[in-house]
């Protein structure tokens, strides 16, 4: 039975890994209790010797500081953080994106889990520059929807306060500088040599995501119908699938998936202005079942295990 380790474990995204993990029988939980999470000797003993599995659900610099403590060659990672999503000697886990994926995310012993806005853009742009249909230069925007629990605890205790900012009332765009640090993952998966222009915005509600990326005809090497095709071939659940007319009269909500550790990808708009829509939890896909998903086929058992679908 595998040992399992969750370095971080008091986070929003460690919190739910936990919710994942905890009724199941094939694997064993493993913590250091008190004072002990913050000791860094502590936390070295237990990566190198008291774990096979570690989560790392920490800021950048304290995901690469425990990346760092890493002497034992067994023992495999799965890092939730930004640090090492565009690390070459880090595994991308996204394995519905492409065959090699699919193949190195079982054998990997360094694993990125990929981020919330990231992952809806990535999964909406990486098959069309792949097959061809837009090219890598093509400039791109991307509007993204979140709950604020993507914000972790500081976020949802602004929000939940007893007499919270009103200003909170109404949805906020962030990542105003255009300097947002999922751009740097968001370019590298999908093979862009143009940065797009990125509109990440936090809404009153937990969780939930839609990410959503126009295109003009005009910038298309094909059709809408093209599109389609691809994403019909490529998405196919159980995680991840393609799905058409998913509106809900008109709209789409982006709490449509909240709770879930699945991603529906649809395609809107018309044959001249177009809309890339994914939708998913930022906690789910987004996060927590995305690092339980790259487990899952760590361990060898079925992708979905543990996960809500």
């Amino acid at each position: 039975m595998k040992r399992i380790f969750i370095d971080g474990s008091a986070g929003t995204t460690g919190l739910r890994i936990r919710e994942r993990l905890a009724a199941r029988e094939d694997i064993a939980l493993v913590t250091l209790e008190g004072d002990s999470r913050k000791d860094p000797a502590a936390r070295r003993d237990m990566l190198n010797a008291g774990c096979d599995i570690a989560f790392l659900c920490l800021p950048d610099d304290a995901a690469r500081e425990a990346v760092a403590m890493l002497e034992n060659p067994r023992v495999v990672v799965l890092d939730t953080s930004t640090a090492h999503r565009t690390d070459p000697r880090f595994v991308y886990g996204f394995p519905e994106l492409n065959a090699s994926l699919r193949r190195a995310v079982p054998d990997a012993k360094r694993i990125a889990v990929p981020g919330c806005h990231a992952s809806g853009f990535i999964a909406l742009v990486y098959p069309l520059v792949e097959a061809g249909l837009i090219s890598n230069g093509t400039p791109l925007t991307c509007f993204s929807l979140t709950g604020y629990s993507g914000g972790g605890k500081k976020m949802i205790g602004e929000y939940e306060a007893d007499e919270p900012n009103p200003l909170y009332a109404g949805p906020r765009q962030y990542g105003l500088t255009q300097n947002h640090k999922h751009l740097r993952e968001m370019v590298y998966l999908t093979g862009l040599t143009t940065k797009p222009v990125f509109c990440p915005i936090v809404a009153d509600f937990y969780s939930g995501m839609e990410v959503t990326v126009p295109l003009f005809a005009a910038d298309l090497r094909g059709t809408v119908d093209d599109i389609r095709a691809v994403y019909a071939q490529k998405y196919t659940g159980p995680i991840v699938r393609y799905a058409e007319n998913t509106d809900e009269n008109g709209f789409m909500s982006a709490a449509a998936f909240t709770g879930l550790d699945s991603m529906e990808i649809t395609v809107a708009g018309s044959d001249e202005r177009i809309l890339l829509v994914a939708r998913y939890d930022n906690l789910g896909k987004g996060a927590s079942g995305a690092a339980v998903e790259c487990l899952n086929l760590v361990l060898g058992v079925d992708e979905t295990t543990g996960l809500a679908l």
